[in-house]
């Protein structure tokens, strides 16, 4: 029986969703969105469960898009259901009716960053490090990079992060307001279900009505600016760029980008 790609535990009010493929640094393939879709689905109509901690197992938080998924992006249609179908991942936490807590015990890159910035409270081991990877590969930031990156640290230090595509580490993060906690490896766990348990505590209502109220622009804007990124990314996907881009990252070796 194969292993499951989303795991899902309940203990105290807190429902922990883990991304499990750590073998491709919890890549996120068709398969892996849909059973986290799947467990995210299930915390969201329970009850019982009061705060929400989205993980990654292994030494990853989330590589971000799955590498043979993108190289099967080649046309608008197959570009516009992967980024939706991560998409999904987003807004089943926008809309989450309780505290989404990111636990980032490593690296969240791509797509995997920005379901991250999607949740309500980012937590981050000293050895975690983000990146907007994509422009590495030929490819416009997506998966919602455009809508949360600028208003977490403004304009111009998004340009930064997003142009350049370069890791940060979870201090630095921590300065641009990318996280709000960076914590020791070895307490990262025992200080994440703490804060856990202490929102388990307050009063569910007005948690669920805040993010609610908070979120409201965030929904308004957030599809708008997807279906910008959809159309956007399908003609990247079509340019000598992007599949130089590829090229390098399977032959391990600099890209040569010429613009087309």
């Amino acid at each position: 029986m194969a292993e499951k790609l989303a795991l899902l535990r309940k203990k105290n009010g807190i429902a922990t969703v883990t991304i499990n493929s750590p073998k491709t640094c919890n890549a996120l393939s068709p398969s892996v969105i849909a059973e986290v879709v799947k467990a995210l689905q299930k915390v969201q109509d329970d009850s019982s469960v009061r705060a929400v901690i989205l993980t990654g197992a292994g030494k990853a938080f989330s590589a971000g898009g799955n590498l043979d998924n993108i190289e099967e992006m080649v046309t608008s249609r197959k570009t516009r259901k992967y980024i939706f179908d991560i998409a999904a991942i987003v807004n089943l936490i926008l809309d989450m009716p309780k505290p989404v807590i990111a636990m980032v015990n490593g690296i969240a890159a791509g797509a995997g960053f920005n379901l991250a910035l999607a949740c309500d409270i980012i937590f981050c081991a000293r050895s975690a490090r983000f990146a907007q990877s994509f422009v590495k590969l030929g490819l416009i930031a997506s998966c919602g990079a455009t809508y949360f990156v600028p208003r977490a640290v403004g304009l111009y230090k998004a340009k930064e992060i997003m142009f350049t595509g370069d890791f940060i580490d979870a201090e630095r993060a921590v300065l641009c307001g990318l996280a709000n906690r960076v914590i020791d490896d070895d307490k990262l766990q025992k200080e994440t279900y703490g804060f856990a348990e202490k929102l388990t505590r307050g009063a569910p209502l007005a948690i669920s009505l805040m993010k609610k109220v908070m979120n409201h622009n965030v929904k308004q804007n957030f599809q708008n600016l997807l279906e910008l990124e959809v159309g956007i990314q399908s003609l990247c996907v079509e340019s000598e760029d992007h599949k130089e881009g590829l090229a390098a990252v399977r032959g391990k070796r600099p890209p040569v980008f010429r613009g087309r």
